[in-house]
């Protein structure tokens, strides 16, 4: 199987397989969603950490190393890479959204200097790169990333991060609806559960975007 067959919905089933992708380094920009110090720290017990354990090990053994690969790959092939983390300007969050505002996991405070806001330390950005913050799941809904893009002639989005189900998922929608060719990298992405993952993947797939793997991505890139 390859990322032709892989996460086809009840929608694609029968559908035509993709043409072959190329993206051209120069109209290719690499977006890492919200991986984020906040994410990996300890749950409040050890029950819930256990029900996580999927998820931390995914992000340990899988994501943060495949990442961190791709973001080498992208600076030897001069593709940009831009970080889009999850942060408030004011240190009471009043300027959240209220999705951000609501009780219960998507409840979320982290003023922008705070340490748990800060992207992991194995991907950190360098000087040069582009942070953009946010305070909703998608990273172009109310940011100037769209204008970023544009200004750079960005014509394809390649999507990594967290989580698959969300912020993922609401960015490459997003970025789709503005006719960005949106690539998401599976194995760079992760949810709390596989299922969930899993699940997520086929919904966006072949609609939103193209879901492929990291190896199949690099054989993607031309000049």
């Amino acid at each position: 199987m390859n990322w032709k067959k892989n996460y086809r919905s009840f929608y694609y089933k029968y559908a035509e397989d993709p043409e072959d992708i190329f993206l051209t380094k120069k109209e290719t920009a690499h977006l890492i969603i919200d991986v984020q110090k906040t994410y990996l720290l300890p749950k409040n017990s050890n029950k819930e950490n256990e029900e996580w354990d999927y998820f931390f090990n995914r992000m340990k053994n899988i994501v943060i190393p495949n990442i961190e690969n791709l973001i080498k790959f992208s600076r030897d092939n001069k593709i940009e890479n831009i970080f889009a983390r999850i942060a408030c300007l004011k240190e009471n969050g009043i300027d959240r959204s209220l999705s951000q505002k609501k009780p219960g996991f998507n409840y979320l405070l982290l003023p922008k200097n705070s340490e748990e806001s800060q992207i992991v330390d194995e991907i950190k950005p360098t000087d040069d790169d582009i942070i953009i913050l946010k305070t909703t799941d998608s990273a172009l809904t109310g940011t100037n990333l769209r204008l970023i893009l544009s200004n750079m002639g960005i014509k394809n989005v390649i999507c990594t991060g967290i989580f698959t189900d969300q912020c993922v998922s609401s960015t490459v929608r997003s970025l789709a609806d503005e006719s960005f060719n949106v690539i998401v990298v599976e194995d760079c992405c992760a949810a709390a559960t596989e299922n969930i993952h899993n699940n997520e993947l086929e919904t966006i797939n072949m609609i939103y975007c193209n879901v492929v793997s990291l190896k199949e991505l690099k054989e993607m890139i031309i000049d």
